[in-house]
């Protein structure tokens, strides 16, 4: 029999920021389905809705533990990029309760909100292609 996956012996625990890469993942794949005119209906609403409420509040926690460190130390260059990662996260959260919501979306927020999906999709190195996403179609 095959079997896929990690092999058990270099297998670790979950930890918090496995969950908060995973839902950032789930919440880029929402975007984009919406991006590419996927129906948005009630439960996809909500699951959107929940899912940026969680993501902000774990982005915005995550930001204070950084700023406790680096008031602790002079030398820390990352810092900056870090604290950027995370202000376009909340945004990407804002951004999809907005569309879950129901406000408009125009030329210009989707463009955002596509040129958002990219930044952190990069930096997380998430390919997200949604034609390759069959379960989109579904809900």
């Amino acid at each position: 029999m095959l079997r896929f996956g990690a092999i058990a012996s270099e297998m670790r625990s979950l930890r918090t920021e496995d969950l908060f890469v995973a839902r950032l993942k789930l919440l880029i794949i929402m975007c984009q389905a919406y991006l590419d005119e996927y129906p948005v209906g009630r439960f996809r609403r909500q699951a959107v809705i929940n899912n940026a409420n969680q993501i902000a509040k774990e982005a915005l926690e995550w930001d204070g533990r950084i700023n406790r460190i680096i008031s602790q130390s002079e030398y820390n260059t990352d810092y900056n990029f870090e604290h950027i990662f995370l202000q376009r996260v909340k945004l990407l959260a804002v951004m999809a309760k907005s569309f879950a919501q129901g406000n408009p979306m125009g030329h210009y927020r989707m463009t955002a909100l596509r040129d958002n999906i990219d930044y952190i999709s990069r930096i997380i190195m998430f390919y997200k292609k949604t034609s390759e996403l069959g379960f989109i179609k579904v809900a």
